[in-house]
């Protein structure tokens, strides 16, 4: 249970703007001797003294439960090597609950809501944990990152308190622990046949306008078929999650899997409401025209992902959202097999009205939500340095993504190579040992985040190339902190989730033509009749009263 008294100093905290700063420093974690009384407690396992760059060895064997997000690509096995040298490390046993892929979205709200979720839930990508915020189902990690002394470490190095202020809710407090990258990267963007560019003379396109005009020549050649038919639209509160992600990245907006309410204006220097911004609008149009002309399957929106993959397989279409691993591990490979000749290639997210910009923020990735019965734990604290040497010191991560070094990988400098017989995401086509299938390593479920040398050292050639093509790219404003106060946070909350809802609802429906874009201020006024703009006040409000407090 929390103290009444710590509860009140943290509100303070977030209605005075200083939540960041106490919960990044230290400050506020215990001082009062509130929260260290809780907390010596709840010590069993863990280390006296905690230090970034140390390695984490908990000081009696614990275990832990995961919700393990069971990609189909490489299943989980008891017998992982990753699970027997973590457990050799840190003296942590990991219990895995795993859930298929397809369901894992479902059936972790189900969890969540049911009160069964593991103590660890990882694989959520902002703004999905809002969803259980209220309930007080998942901690405000935000309150205990002052165990985690190499995620505070790599905020403060990498300046990434800016990010971390976009990630923060109604009160001030965030509740996902982020995966933390030192440079932006990139993550999706469009895949094309590009033996079929060739045979009809066509190059690669680099803006959307382009990519406009080379589906229309292949629906010329191929006019029975979808040039595009596209998938991540499953088990996603967003369809077409990821295309609107990048598609939205070219017209400044967040969309998608990115989308969020609030968005900054720099230029008029305020919050404005995603949704309703002329940018989204311009965004769901150029979909629309794609859908309208049957250049875009309309089923993208509905799919499976192995539906969609199968449409590309079978070439029924010959364009599909891709990152770099589905590239090469299932498109790449299973065109090779099924198709002579095929070849297909990611492009460098191709340029739209906002030019050659990434979105800000994108240096944090999906990340892990801890459940609040974890802080019942006598082990508590031993959890979260466990956490934070796992997801966040420089070792965990290597050791996430490369394994045991001599027997999985070799390194020299800033090379990293997989041992002989080893393959890493398709390096080695015929190896007879795969680093994921069999080993459990660069398993989406741990690996993420980290300094940009080793980010890259996993960088096949084709992300290699996409990667640097991306880096060049400046990053659009991140928004100012705007904290909002406990009776504030209790309003927004309850506008929230509508408004979103009505959003998507009619994104899928303008991009259908279900609903014409001609009712598109109808829309707006829709919004405005849901306290749209209210909530943008309240978070303008929230914006002017912490600058006039900070500076």
């Amino acid at each position: 249970m929390k103290n009444t008294g710590q509860l009140s100093r943290r509100q303070i905290l977030a209605a005075t703007g200083f939540l960041g700063l106490a919960t990044l420093t230290g400050c506020g974690s215990g001082d009062d001797g509130a929260e260290s009384k809780d907390l010596s407690k709840k010590r069993d396992g863990a280390m006296k003294e905690y230090r970034a760059g140390q390695q984490f060895k908990a000081t009696e064997p614990l275990s832990f439960s995961v919700l393990h997000n069971n990609n189909p690509v490489y299943p989980m096995k008891n017998d992982w090597l990753f699970w027997q040298e973590l457990t050799k490390r840190t003296g942590i046993t990991l219990k895995p609950v795993a859930v298929p892929l397809v369901d894992y979205e479902k059936k972790r709200s189900v969890l969540i809501g049911s009160g069964d979720a593991p103590f660890l839930i990882p694989k959520t990508y902002h703004p999905s944990e809002v969803a259980f915020v209220s309930s007080g189902a998942i901690l405000p990690v935000s309150d205990h990152v002052h165990l985690m002394p190499n995620f505070q470490d790599k905020v403060r190095r990498w300046k990434l308190e800016p990010e971390i202020d976009s990630i923060r809710q109604s009160d001030g407090k965030f509740y996902l622990l982020p995966g933390l990258h030192e440079k932006a990267r990139a993550g999706y963007s469009l895949a094309l046949r590009t033996d079929v560019l060739d045979r009809l003379g066509l190059s690669l396109p680099t803006t959307w306008d382009e990519v406009y005009e080379v589906f229309g020549a292949i629906k010329e050649e191929y006019p029975d078929r979808y040039p595009f038919s596209d998938r991540w639209s499953k088990n996603t509160p967003y369809p077409a999650a990821a295309l609107f992600s990048y598609l939205g990245q070219a017209y400044g907006v967040r969309a998608g899997w990115t989308y969020d309410n609030i968005s900054w204006d720099a230029n008029a220097q305020k919050y404005v409401f995603t949704g309703a911004t002329d940018a989204f609008r311009q965004m769901i149009e150029y979909v629309r025209k794609l859908v309208a002309e049957k250049l875009m399957d309309p089923e993208s929106f509905t799919q499976t992902d192995d539906e969609a993959a199968q449409k590309l397989l079978g070439e029924k279409s010959f364009a599909i959202s891709a990152n770099p691993q589905v590239l090469v591990q299932e498109y790449r490979y299973n065109l090779r097999k099924q198709v002579k000749g095929a070849k297909i290639e990611m492009i460098p997210v191709p340029l739209g009205p906002a030019g050659p910009v990434v979105l800000g923020g994108v240096r944090l990735e999906n990340g892990l939500m801890i459940s609040s019965k974890a802080l019942k734990s006598d082990s508590f604290v031993a959890m979260m340095q466990f956490v934070d040497w796992l997801w966040y010191s420089d070792e965990g991560q290597r050791f996430a993504r490369w394994g045991v070094e001599g027997v999985t990988y070799t390194r020299s400098g800033s090379q990293y190579k997989p041992k002989p017989g080893i393959s890493l995401m398709g390096s080695v086509p015929d190896a007879p040992k795969d680093m994921q299938k069999d080993y459990g390593f660069y398993n989406g479920v741990f690996a993420y985040g980290g300094s940009w040398e080793l980010v890259s050292s996993t960088f096949s050639p084709d992300e290699q190339k996409f990667q640097d093509a991306m880096s060049q790219r400046e990053q659009t404003p991140i928004g100012p902190a705007h904290p909002l106060q406990s009776f504030e946070q209790e309003q927004a909350s309850l506008w929230e989730t509508p408004l979103r809802d009505h959003v998507t609802q009619n994104t899928l429906k303008f991009a259908l033509g279900k609903r014409p874009l001609s009712e598109w201020d109808a829309y707006v006024s829709e919004l405005k009749a849901k306290n749209m703009q209210r909530f943008v006040d309240l978070h303008n409000k929230a914006y002017e009263r912490y600058k006039k407090e900070n500076g």
